[in-house]
């Protein structure tokens, strides 16, 4: 891989990782209701379900979602599902208390396989297949050099959401701060989850 074709790479990884999405959402607010340890779990499943994409991307199989159609439609209409899902069980979060007793979950296997409903993963994992791999004679090499660089990122990424989310806890338990918080967050996974209808 060529300098100028690894610059391209950072500068992509860093543009798609740090933007906010459901996964970065997902990293803060996990923080904010249970702090950095507890946000922890889904901060590195979100790097591990990327590898495992991405490989099977490098591997081929993401050519399924571009050929057959309906499985995209089930990708989209899964991640739309969930995130909603997610989005309303915060809308109704107003107290510290309730917020305990919401257990907001979002495990490491959760974390792995919402990588899978997510389409903007997918159609990141198929850009930098091929765009870096897809086609080249050296496709293996290729993908073990993109794969740690797109790990280290979707980790850094969620990692500092998480850690912006657990310094942000004192502040929130304060009046409403925490409702207005909450709503802010199940507002945006409601706009990503739309915004995923573009995916179709």
């Amino acid at each position: 891989m060529t300098s100028a074709e690894f610059t391209a790479l950072l500068i992509l990884a860093t543009a798609t990782s740090f933007t906010p999405g459901p996964n970065t959402t997902l990293s803060t607010t996990l923080a904010v209701h249970g702090g950095l340890r507890h946000a922890l779990r889904f901060v590195l499943a979100v790097p591990v379900g990327w590898a495992i994409l991405l490989a099977l991307c490098g591997l081929g199989v993401g050519s399924l979602v571009q050929a057959w159609p309906l499985l995209r439609v089930a990708i989209v209409l899964g991640g739309m599902a969930y995130l909603l899902w997610l989005a309303k069980r915060l809308w109704g979060v107003s107290e510290w208390a309730s917020s305990q007793a919401m257990s907001l979950e979002v495990g490491f296997v959760q974390g792995v396989m919402l990588q899978f409903l997510n389409i903007k993963a997918w159609m990141l994992a198929l850009s930098v297949t091929a765009g870096w791999i897809a086609g080249q004679a050296d496709e293996v090499q290729r993908l073990m050099q993109v794969m740690p660089v797109m790990v280290f990122y979707a980790f850094a990424s969620n990692f500092s959401y998480a850690l912006v989310g657990s310094l942000l806890r004192q502040w929130l338990a304060q009046g409403r701060r925490l409702q207005v918080f909450n709503r802010v967050m199940a507002t945006a996974l409601v706009f990503t989850a739309l915004w995923m209808l573009k995916g179709l």
